[in-house]
């Protein structure tokens, strides 16, 4: 088949690689001037992700869909990086829950509700400082730890970087510099052309939103995205040995904290209810950074090396959903859960495809 698709983020990208390797003919448009990360403007959300694989923790806001598409994506996730051609740091250690004395109330809250949702096996299991100590050394300060098992982490940039590599070279054409106008069964709309092809995807997020026009008929689900702010704060922390993500649960917020390989940290807030592209703010900086250090004193001499803001995809319901026509297929609304769910839904897309 001839497949256009709209949009070359995390689910582009995964489409791209997906198809062109089976032997379709792919060709994939987006503004981004390249496949690398641009250095300032939109740019897709799957860039700015801290790659949690969090299917329990996720519980906490998501619904049993959301947890199901997670567990078969964490089994996807190890096939797919083996058949990139470039490395992609992906572990499956656990993560961590922490809360500090005082903090019981949020914390036992979250902690609840994950074992009355989660399943057998997969419900948060509580860690004695002991064993907390055995499970990370660097972690101090916090009166009370809980494990998720099943849970990993994926380095996002570097699977960005390889699956656009991968398609590409699986023979999948890559338009970048090429912002898509509309979309319509079989059909991309370019700024002064009109593309043709057996299947068309739309998968452009945020972008998929009419800018400063009427919603068309044919625009789907799309002008109901909003855009959910995410910060991260990338830190260089040599000597701090961080094994596994861990989250701090907090009365009015939730910090995680991610390990990446060249003794990299990632420091984020989960979400923000705003549109705002702007840098980082000055409180988020400080409540993210001192929460960090709070739980990993260590971090103290650690250097900031790069902040990011971008918005991530919403819809209402906060979940995602898949919208399948004749000869249009329209993917949106991931939300905080697109490195989480992205290969069990792109498998499902495909699995319907004829």
């Amino acid at each position: 088949m001839h497949i256009g698709i709209a949009g070359a983020g995390l689910l582009g990208r995964l489409l791209a690689f997906e198809l062109a390797r089976t032997g379709h003919s792919v060709e994939v448009f987006d503004p981004a001037p390249g496949p690398q990360a641009p250095a300032a403007g939109s740019y897709a959300a799957g860039w700015t992700a801290a790659g949690m694989l969090s299917p329990t923790a996720e519980l906490e806001s998501a619904d049993e869909q959301v947890f199901a598409l997670g567990l078969r994506s964490m089994d996807l996730w190890p096939a797919i990086v083996a058949a990139l051609d470039q490395p992609v740091e992906l572990h499956r250690r656990g993560s961590l829950l922490l809360a500090h004395r005082g903090d019981e109330g949020a914390a036992h809250r979250v902690v609840d509700l994950l074992q009355h949702k989660a399943p057998a096996g997969h419900a948060p299991q509580r860690l004695d400082a002991p064993a907390l100590r055995d499970l990370e050394p660097e972690v101090h300060g916090v009166a009370h730890a809980w494990l998720l098992p099943h849970e990993g982490q994926i380095h996002t940039v570097q699977a960005m970087q390889a699956l656009a590599h991968a398609a590409a070279s699986a023979g999948a054409r890559f338009h970048w510099n090429s912002a898509v106008q509309r979309l319509q069964a079989g059909e991309i709309h370019l700024t002064q052309d009109v593309k043709k092809y057996d299947c068309v995807f739309d998968v452009r997020g945020t972008g998929a939103r009419p800018e400063n026009s009427a919603p068309r008929k044919d625009e789907g689900f799309t002008p109901e995205v909003r855009g959910v702010r995410g910060e991260i704060i990338w830190l260089h922390a040599p000597g701090v040995a961080l094994q596994r993500p861990v989250r701090l649960l907090h009365p009015r917020h939730r910090v995680y904290l991610v390990p990446r390989e060249g003794d990299h940290i990632v420091v984020g807030a989960s979400e923000i209810e705003s549109e705002d592209r702007s840098p980082i703010s000055l409180r988020s900086t400080v409540e993210l950074l001192a929460a960090a250090h709070s739980i990993i004193p260590e971090l103290s001499e650690a250097r900031i090396v790069h902040t990011e803001t971008n918005l991530r995809p919403a819809l209402p319901d906060n979940l995602p959903r898949v919208e399948q026509g004749p000869r249009l297929v329209r993917i949106n609304g991931l939300f905080r859960h697109g490195w989480l769910i992205a290969p069990a839904l792109v498998e499902q897309t495909l699995q319907h495809l004829t």
